[in-house]
């Protein structure tokens, strides 16, 4: 928009008349677009006319957006440092104020700048203060001897970067430990800093002839305006820890250290970030939130501030409380929402899909809006005002110096950004409206446990309707309630209700109530969950249908409640498509913690392993991908974890014994694992190879020989994989498959290995490394394991032996593993089921890999399958068949599994169908499993 674009009224025209021609005599002078410009920054501001009086020079170093000269305050004049800091502020306001009305900045950057002006000021100031009070009592020194500085914490916009015009400074101080200073007037630590913080705050905010600096506001320290004026870090953290509020830890999003030791601020701040974001959806953080938002309603009302931008509806103030409440839910779990500035967190929250992106988009167009409209405001007299004015010639320059054309054009454009935002708030962050009329099973539940009507049980859908009674009739009286806060007893009994409602709606209401009492046990002292609970309605329907459909979630949910997360994220969770995906997003959980803290280590690969696990499983009770898709994902979760502990139990090993002697070690998976198609319940087959020299030795202060030096790793992987922690544990091995079985060492070299493979080794362990594969290790261990087994596999086999030792072993393990009966079949060791396809893929692979090498390329049964068609070894109806059959039976397993069910069906056409192409699958290769004795 040309500065031009709307002609000036009348009375503005004259008005302007005498304050163009009294900066025409003090040197002022435009030229003709200048004069524009001069026009529209007159218009916008009485603060821009009184400094240029004061300054004329500043017009055209202002225009020129000119380097400002550095603050500087002379250690030996320290009367002169109030001046120098106030000539210093207010004409780098100027300079903004300029570049923001004549459109050469974005409202971006003139907050930015407006954050970095303030920066310079408190920084400059900080630093003389501090030489000034180490003058007279020394300094204050840390266990290392060297000087310590106040930590100035910036909280606020100012902490987000984007610090209004006229805005005062929120400001926490804080120092890095105790002691006394070394001067020959000694101080305690609290003493000295609280003296260098008084002065900051004397220096920045005291009015003097020559205006101010900064209004200081530190009501947001621990304990508030109470509380010690500097505090060490220690209590810092003790404070937040035991003392700290939902309204501390929404301020505590932007905090940032602004001055002082900005290192040491960082490892606070590091240290605070549990209590500003819990691991879990913390939608316990909404009620609080609410509450401060009716506060602040409850003052808008009291003094009539509905034209007020920053507190009124729709304004500043609920764009802040929606954009930050949604990172106080979920940055615990998602760390890229952890932003200080709002629109950097406003495109966060969309990348994440937690806002559509025209949603975020409307909001940052409003945001962007009514921060200009609110610096315009303060530009007019430097002041902190967010009211709009109510006199009419205010209301002309304000409209006139935003582009419009007048009043009503500028407040229809503000009506539709206040509406985008009050929607968007409404939604998440509207005072919950609830019945009037309590329901049939609120009246009942809040009558338990001595009286209560069980018709509303049976009425609700229950069909034991007694038996349920009993059981909440129990619950009701349970100790764990009893010992509920007020607030949390609240929630209880508002959520309960709903629960019971969608399990009488649920296809099975009597399973579900008990595994839902359960559940409630297990988080009813955890009050941001039943928060959780309460404030997503729609997805605790999800919750109970998962719960009804599933013992397996349901264990895992009451042992592992902050699954809940994963399970109430109303957001369709991508699922991994490829072993990178779940590498990128554990290292994204890891590299934040050190490298030697194994338990967090552990606690956090636990989180991450029986979160993806629980994504998958729900897709899988969704029906939302194929059931090879499922097994696959599960295996490439469990290579991710194995890579993860194999190098966790490599450096603590190289700790106490030096580095691995030789090339290093890998760990082969065999079984499900090898051929990924891993279970929901499976434990993990691996087989471990190292290559080194037997007499080389590690190289620390207490070195190991290579196999002793490898064992102490494998160990250790097995230890870390089964060891229980909060989380849960990883996996069970089994190590059963390697090299003599039972029997045999722990960990192979390369070279014994292939000695094993090809001097001793039987079918059935030749059988196995058809779907072995390497999943974690050395590179160089990982492809002579490779060049073993194809060297092994090509060997060239007669296929009547092969197909009779095949055939044999499917008899002994039929025989002592085929649990069918005429009604229930076995669909793993059943005859036509998953170990008979999974035989004959071994079969054909040992009987015409050395014909068809490409053979050895697949693990999985669906690729083992394509390329044995491709061979000309089963025709493609054959094999599209045994395809349709393997995701059968596969599918049907995951269900059982997830249901802690046998892995046993009741035959039906389906079954018949899929068995059928099974055995003929098999006989097309010569093996007849069906004449194995049972």
């Amino acid at each position: 928009m040309t500065p031009d674009a709307h002609p000036l009224p009348p009375e503005l025209h004259s008005w302007l008349l005498p304050r163009r021609a009294r900066l025409a005599e003090l040197g002022v002078t435009p030229s003709a677009n200048e004069a524009v410009w001069l026009d529209r920054v007159l218009i916008a501001s009485d603060f821009a006319f009184d400094t240029l009086q004061r300054w004329p020079a500043l017009w055209s170093a202002s225009l020129r957006a000119a380097p400002r000269p550095s603050l500087q305050l002379p250690a030996d004049a320290p009367a002169e440092w109030p001046a120098r800091l106030r000539q210093h502020r207010v004409q780098g306001a100027l300079a903004l104020l300029i570049g923001d009305v004549i459109e050469r900045d974005s409202v971006d950057a003139t907050l930015r700048g407006c954050s970095e002006l303030a920066d310079t000021c408190i920084g400059t100031v900080l630093s003389a203060v501090q030489a000034e009070v180490a003058q007279r009592y020394g300094w204050v020194r840390d266990r290392a001897g060297l000087p310590q500085s106040l930590v100035v914490f910036a909280l606020g916009k100012l902490g987000g970067g984007e610090l209004n015009f006229s805005s005062d400074v929120d400001l926490v101080f804080a120092y890095p430990e105790p002691g006394s200073s070394d001067g020959a007037r000694a101080l305690d630590a609290e003493a000295w800093f609280v003296r260098v913080g008084q002065r900051l705050i004397q220096l920045l905010d005291e009015v003097t002839v020559d205006g101010f600096g900064y209004r200081v506001d530190m009501r947001l320290r621990p304990f508030g305006s109470s509380g010690r004026l500097a505090l060490p870090f220690a209590a810092m953290e003790q404070y937040y820890q035991h003392e700290g509020r939902d309204w501390e830890r929404y301020a505590w999003i932007k905090a940032r250290p602004a001055a002082g030791d900005l290192a040491a601020g960082a490892q606070l701040l590091a240290n605070l970030r549990p209590f500003v974001y819990r691991r879990y959806l913390d939608y316990g953080a909404l009620d609080g939130l609410r509450e401060m938002k009716a506060m602040i309603a409850a003052e808008v009302a009291r003094r009539e501030l509905a034209e007020h931008v920053k507190l009124g509806p729709g304004g500043i103030r609920e764009l802040e409380f929606l954009v930050q409440a949604l990172q106080l839910v979920r940055a615990g779990r998602e760390p890229a929402l952890r932003q200080r500035g709002l629109l950097d967190a406003l495109t966060a929250l969309a990348a994440a899909g937690h806002f559509t992106v025209a949603v975020a988009q409307r909001l940052a167009a409003a945001y962007r809006f009514l921060r200009r409209l609110e610096n315009r405001l303060q530009m007019q007299a430097d002041q902190q005002v967010h009211q709009l004015p109510e006199e009419a010639f205010a209301r002309s320059r304000l409209a006139l110096g935003l582009g419009f054309p007048d009043w009503s054009a500028l407040y229809a454009a503000l009506g539709e950004h206040r509406a985008a935002v009050g929607s968007e708030f409404d939604r998440l962050l509207a005072p919950r409206r609830r019945a009037a009329k309590a329901s049939a099973l609120e009246r009942y539940w809040r009558a338990l446990p001595g009286d209560g009507d069980v018709e509303a049980l049976a009425e609700a859908g229950f069909a034991d309707a007694n038996g349920c009674d009993a059981a909440l009739r129990q619950f009701a009286a349970a100790p764990v309630l009893r010992a509920l806060s007020a607030s949390a007893r609240v929630r209880l009994d508002r959520v309960l209700p709903a629960l019971l409602h969608a399990a009488g709606s649920s296809h099975a209401p009597d399973v579900a109530l008990p595994r839902l009492l359960d559940l409630l046990a297990a988080i009813a002292r955890r009050s941001s969950y039943l928060a959780l609970l309460e404030e997503q309605p729609a997805a605790l329907a999800r919750l109970v249908d998962v719960i009804a459909r599933s013992t397996l979630l349901s264990d895992r949910l009451a042992q592992h409640p902050l699954l809940l997360d994963e399970l109430l994220d109303s957001r369709e969770v991508e699922l991994p498509s490829a072993v990178d995906a779940l590498r990128a997003e554990r290292e994204r959980l890891l590299s934040t913690l050190a490298e030697d803290d194994t338990e967090e280590r552990l606690r956090v690969l636990n989180e991450f392993r029986h979160g993806v696990s629980f994504r998958i499983a729900l897709a899988a009770l969704a029906s939302r991908q194929p059931a090879t898709q499922t097994a696959r994902q599960l295996a490439w979760l469990a290579q991710a974890v194995v890579e993860a502990v194999l190098l966790m139990a490599t450096r603590e090993v190289a700790a106490q014994h030096g580095p691995a002697p030789g090339a290093g070690m890998a760990a082969i998976g065999y079984g499900s694992f090898g051929g990924a198609e891993l279970g929901f319940a499976s434990d993990l087959d691996l087989v471990f190879l190292y290559d080194a020299p037997a007499d080389a030795l590690s190289s620390g202060p207490r070195p190991l020989e290579a196999p002793r030096w490898y064992a102490k790793v494998v160990q250790k992987v097995v230890n870390l994989l089964a060891v229980p922690t909060p989380a849960g544990r990883l996996y069970e091995t089994d190590l059963r498959l390697r090299p003599d079985g039972a029997g045999g060492l722990l960990v192979s070299s390369v070279d014994s290995f292939a000695a094993y493979q090809r001097e001793r080794a039987w079918v059935w362990e030749q059988q196995a490394l058809v779907r072995a594969r390497p999943v974690a290790g050395a590179a160089v261990v990982m492809q002579a394991f490779e060049r073993i087994r194809q060297s092994t596999l090509v060997q060239p086999r007669e296929s009547e032996s092969v197909d009779g030792e095949v055939v044999r072993m499917r008899q002994r393990m039929r025989a002592e593993r085929d649990r069918s009966r005429p009604t229930q079949f076995d669909l793993k060791h059943g005859e036509g089921g998953l170990v008979d396809l999974e035989f004959a893929l071994q079969a054909a692979v040992l009987a015409h890999a050395s014909a068809h090498p490409e053979l050895l390329v697949p693990r999985a049964s669906d690729d083992l399958i394509a390329m044995i068609a491709a061979a000309g070894i089963w025709t493609r109806a054959q094999a599209d068949a045994l395809r349709a059959a393997h995701e059968f039976l596969l599918t049907r397993t995951h269900e059982c599994t997830l249901d802690r069910r046998t892995r046993m069906i009741a035959p039906d056409a389906a079954l018949d169908q899929a068995r059928a192409a099974v055995r003929a699958g098999c006989r097309a290769l010569g093996l007849d499993f069906a004449d194995v004795a049972s």
